[in-house]
């Protein structure tokens, strides 16, 4: 299997690994662990580059197989067993981990103020956007949500990762924030992603250690998606 670096330390820039399986038909490459996130939970994949020895690959796209994790690059795969380098694509990254964790002050504080659970979302490098069990929704409410997302970044709450027993983590109140549960029976830890004294989920996705670096968030459009089902829109600055 890939041991996955990025679940624990999201700030991890470059690691060494080990070519365990290689799949020629979309030239990729699976290592024995990576700080590549392989996208999920509507957060895109990882760029970046694999060195072997002289040479530098190009990863475009990375994706979970069962329990590996391929690297899709440009030029010849390296060899089972070869020794290489990963780099992450670190501008890109770290502007998804900055949305990733507005995303969730957002989803944070419509749950904690409006009890609304979350039916959908997607993000790109400082633009996200989230769907809410709303009935209705006007503009001095989205004006309203905009500024207490921007008071909880400038609280500096720390994030904090941690993996835990399903059971364990099942025991937690409010823990699965989307309106029907998506996490596999087959998974047997639960990965929560924790803002202190703001919210606290299940998530698999790669975070800033602090709000404060989050930044400036501004909701730049909301529309309806249905009766009880309300779109908005965050840009960061």
């Amino acid at each position: 299997m890939t041991t996955p670096l990025y679940q624990t330390d999201s700030y991890l820039r470059e690691f060494e690994a080990r070519v365990v399986e290689i799949n020629k038909d979309d030239n990729s490459v699976a290592l024995d662990q990576t700080a590549f996130y392989p996208g999920g939970g509507g957060q895109p994949c990882d760029t970046g580059m694999i060195m072997v020895g002289g040479d530098t690959l190009n990863v475009t796209k990375v994706k979970r197989q069962g329990d590996l994790i391929f690297h899709t690059h440009d030029g010849e795969p390296p060899e089972v067993g070869t020794a290489v380098k990963g780099v992450i694509n670190w501008d890109n990254r770290y502007k998804l981990m900055r949305t990733h964790t507005a995303l969730h002050i957002l989803c944070g504080v419509i749950w904690r103020d409006y009890k609304a659970s979350v039916t959908g979302g997607n993000m790109e490098p400082l633009k996200g956007r989230m769907d809410f069990e709303f009935e209705t929704m006007r503009q001095e409410l989205v004006k309203e949500i905009e500024e207490k997302v921007n008071v909880e970044v400038a609280n500096a709450r720390d994030v904090m990762v941690k993996i835990l027993p399903r059971e364990e983590a099942f025991k937690i109140p409010d823990l699965i924030r989307t309106r029907i549960n998506l996490l596999p029976e087959a998974i047997t830890e639960v990965r929560t992603v924790e803002i202190a004294g703001l919210d606290l989920q299940a998530d698999g996705g790669t975070h800033v250690a602090n709000t404060g670096e989050v930044g400036i968030v501004k909701v730049v459009d909301y529309k309806s998606k249905g009766r009880i089902n309300k779109r908005i829109h965050i840009e960061l600055e």
